[in-house]
């Protein structure tokens, strides 16, 4: 099963995290499928790749609780609402 979560990167008290596709059974810092998008908590930044984390979402893979808070923050599902409906 795979699964959208956070990867740490950055230096000590200045964490950034990637937004990776990663299997369940890696680690954190394990080897990640794709990386789909970038968070930076400290300013307040998010890049997300929306094709491809669209492609891994109907494929099956289920983000974390934080991620799927990112996306939502970012109104990710927002636009899928309205194309579904």
């Amino acid at each position: 099963m795979v699964k959208l979560r956070l990867k740490r990167c950055g230096r000590k008290q200045q964490a950034v995290y990637r937004i990776v596709a990663i299997d369940v059974r890696s680690r954190r810092e394990g080897r990640d499928l794709r990386k789909v998008g970038f968070y930076d908590p400290i300013k307040n930044q998010t890049c997300l790749n929306a094709p491809v984390i669209l492609y891994f979402l109907e494929k099956g893979a289920q983000p974390t609780r934080t991620v799927y808070d990112i996306l939502r923050k970012a109104e990710f599902f927002k636009d899928k609402e309205r194309t579904l409906s």
